[in-house]
């Protein structure tokens, strides 16, 4: 189990209105811990979309330091930025579309996914043209509907796979699924994925291609479903300290803890009187006599514009609920008539749930979304400052 922390601390950049701290040693730790719950099976952390918006190659270096073996991002320039950072572990990547540079995939020594016989054509040929054999993985839809082989789909990879393999052309390193339900391990489809998962497999190795890793599992599925580990596990949004299940367990019940905290300064304080209409469309009015403050981020920064009255926020010991409508730029806090501080003071956006700070899951319980989208979803306009680790 990972150990509790001190609260996430930097000093932010000189002039900043917003920044983003993130805790390396945390990510490290949760990576320690995932790989415990995942006892004989590797860990391939997913640092796709920047990392979910944490960093792509610290995050990517912090999980490699908490025991990771893999990492796993969805787009090729996302394995070439890995690569550039000097990223040297076993490196997956998995969507891409015709015409693109699979042999720089190849060149930097990164695993590409196969979902079907245009793209296995891609790779061989790339392969081909280079005299070395490509490492791939392929996937097989068992029933998510999206990227994957599905149906005879599966069958049909399968007989294109026998000859290009033969030839050395490509080698199967893997074979992958993903689950549609995973966050409800006990619904009727995650079994029957698995089922299916384990049909393809076996389809597979009849044909004579024995894969050297078998994943199926996800951030939830390897929380809560250890007969869905296989060979490797995937988690994503837990290497990064959140729930994936948070109708089952807050980060701390799984022994993680948020990485990132987002964090402004209040740009304005001044008194209102009470029936002050705030922000466009006047949606708050000011109940009473009272201060009002202006936070220098808005949805350009990634804050909902539809979190207007609804997303929760903390200005010293206060815990506060925006006041109006979401801007571009800014928004405003009602901070009620006793308030003593002004400009400058710190207003923490979400944070860590276990120092009483907003969380990202309390975002996404407010505004009816998913803790996944608000952190990737804080824009690069605001700077990431990295603490612990090797930062």
């Amino acid at each position: 189990m990972t150990t509790p922390a001190a609260p996430v601390s930097a000093t932010p950049p000189e002039g900043a209105s917003g920044w983003v701290t993130v805790d390396l040693d945390a990510i490290s730790d949760n990576v320690r811990e995932l790989a415990r719950r995942a006892a004989n099976a590797e860990v391939m952390a997913v640092v796709k979309a920047d990392a979910y918006g944490h960093g792509l190659v610290p995050s990517a270096r912090a999980a490699v330091a908490g025991g990771a073996t893999w990492l796993g991002v969805a787009q090729l320039n996302e394995a070439l930025q890995l690569r550039a950072g000097g990223v040297t572990t076993r490196l997956l990547t998995w969507l891409y579309v015709p015409g693109a540079d699979v042999g720089a995939a190849i060149d930097a020594d990164i695993d590409v996914s196969v979902s079907a016989p245009w793209a296995l054509d891609a790779v061989v040929a790339a392969a081909r043209q280079r005299g070395r054999t490509a490492r791939i993985h392929v996937k097989v839809d068992t029933g998510l509907g999206r990227n994957g082989a599905l149906g005879e789909g599966w069958t049909e990879l399968i007989a294109t796979l026998g000859p290009v393999v033969a030839e050395h052309a490509v080698e199967v390193i893997g074979v992958w699924s993903h689950f549609a339900l995973a966050d409800a391990p006990r619904h009727p489809t995650v079994l029957a994925q698995r089922e299916r998962f384990v049909e393809a497999v076996a389809e597979l190795e009849r044909a004579g291609i024995r894969p050297q890793v078998r994943h199926l599992a996800n951030s939830a599925a390897t929380l809560t479903n250890p007969d869905v580990h296989f060979d490797l596990v995937r988690p994503g949004l837990a290497v990064y300290g959140l729930s994936p299940v948070p109708n089952l367990g807050a980060p701390q019940d799984f022994g993680l803890r948020e990485a990132m905290r987002v964090t402004a300064r209040l740009a304005l304080v001044k008194a209102a009187p009470a029936g002050q209409g705030v922000s466009y469309g006047h949606i708050y009015t000011t109940p009473r006599d009272t201060v009002l403050g202006l936070v220098p981020l808005g949805y350009a920064d990634g804050i909902p514009r539809h979190a207007g009255n609804l997303g929760p926020v903390r200005v010293g010991d206060q815990r506060l609920t925006i006041a109006g409508r979401v801007c571009m730029d800014q928004f405003v806090l009602d901070l009620g008539p006793d308030f003593a501080g002004g400009a400058g003071d710190e207003v923490v956006i979400f944070g860590r749930g276990t120092d009483g700070e907003p969380t990202a899951q309390d975002w996404a319980s407010a505004i009816d979304t998913i803790n996944y989208e608000i952190v990737t979803r804080i824009s690069g306009r605001l700077p990431r400052v990295h603490v612990g680790g090797d930062a």
